[in-house]
């Protein structure tokens, strides 16, 4: 099968592949109908050094599929039946999972490979979330659908875990699919005053049309006075960090209001920061956030996609097979485009 695999910085290649294989009995195989690429694979294609023997990490970690096959202690699908997976799989009956927070299930881990034509899903029955019969391969609901996997949930999981509701103002940093998606779940929250930090005006047109009140384009510290210039001088009530990089750390701790929090779900490129005296422990901030557990937000998250009241898969603007993914990479890479969509 064709598959796309990195094998060090801006070196992705299409490259032939075995099929997947049922490893444990908790497996299924799927055929891969949509995919796409995220903008947390550009950290390793911006700084993956290359493997002393030459083997590649196969790329990939949000899928809609069809069921090919299963294992015998999946139960609940069929062959055929149409699913998206969370980024992060798990069994979901461990205490974590039970918890909602499938990220640090005891049976999990997070999902590779799914940039090709087949995939193998681990814990596949507490994994796997069907979609509604009238979903087929050829639905025009299928890029917001796959938006579940990861993209969505994962805005959700930011505006969840800061606790935003009708009473805080928020202030979104990142104008990718993410940070786009976050305003988004915002909104859906009841959020009244947005803002988005972003710089690229065709980006933050789109945070505009999901429910951003303000767009601030400066960085650094010009921003962060923007942002407190807007509210009286206090900040946001919550802060949340979609970008991952310590300039958006450090624009939080800017914009944050006192007693506020900061919920952070950009994979962070660094493991020391500020959350001393001066920077959180003073002014009582908050910090929080992490993976989202996207399986546990589906079933809520499903039923405004399909009735059409939100459109999420508008982060998609363009469209790949398996061969023009290495280019689909290039282009998020030069901004060229915000999130790129598969279809094998």
């Amino acid at each position: 099968m064709k598959a796309n695999v990195m094998y060090a910085a801006g070196d992705v290649r299409v490259v032939e592949a075995p099929v997947p294989t049922l490893q444990k009995p908790t497996d299924a195989i799927l055929k891969v109908v949509a995919a796409c690429i995220c903008g947390s694979d550009l950290h390793p294609y911006h700084s993956m050094h290359a493997h002393e023997h030459g083997e590649g990490e196969a790329m990939g970690h949000e899928v809609i599929g069809t069921i090919e096959e299963m294992g015998s202690q999946v139960a609940g699908f069929k062959k055929g039946d149409l699913v998206v997976v969370p980024f992060a799989y798990g069994d979901l009956t461990c205490p974590f999972c039970q918890e909602g927070l499938m990220t640090s299930c005891v049976h999990g881990g997070f999902m590779t490979g799914c940039q090709a034509e087949f995939v193998r899903v681990p814990q596949a029955q507490g994994s796997m979330f069907k979609l509604p019969d009238e979903i087929d391969e050829s639905s025009p609901l299928l890029p917001s659908l796959l938006t579940l996997s990861d993209v969505y949930g994962t805005g959700y999981h930011a505006a969840l875990k800061g606790g935003v509701n009708e009473h805080t103002t928020v202030t979104v940093i990142g104008d990718g699919a993410v940070g786009l998606l976050a305003v988004l779940s915002a909104k859906k929250l009841g959020a009244k005053k947005i803002i988005l930090m972003g710089r690229h005006k065709v980006r933050t047109d789109l945070g505009l049309e999901f429910g951003a009140t303000d767009v601030v384009p400066e960085r650094g510290e010009e921003g962060v006075a923007k942002v407190r210039e807007m509210t009286n001088g206090e900040g946001t009530h919550v802060v949340l960090e979609c970008v991952g990089l310590m300039p958006a750390y450090e624009m939080s701790i800017g914009v944050v209001r006192a007693g506020g929090v900061i919920s952070r779900v950009g994979v962070p490129q660094y493991d020391d920061a500020p959350v001393g005296f001066a920077s959180l422990f003073g002014r009582n901030i908050t910090l929080t956030g992490g993976p989202a557990p996207t399986r546990a937000y589906m079933e809520e998250l499903l039923p405004d996609i399909l009735n059409g009241t939100i459109e999420p898969g508008r982060v998609f603007d363009a469209t790949v097979d398996l061969d023009g993914v290495p280019d689909g990479y290039r282009a998020m890479d030069k901004r060229e485009a915000l999130k790129v969509l598969i279809r094998p």
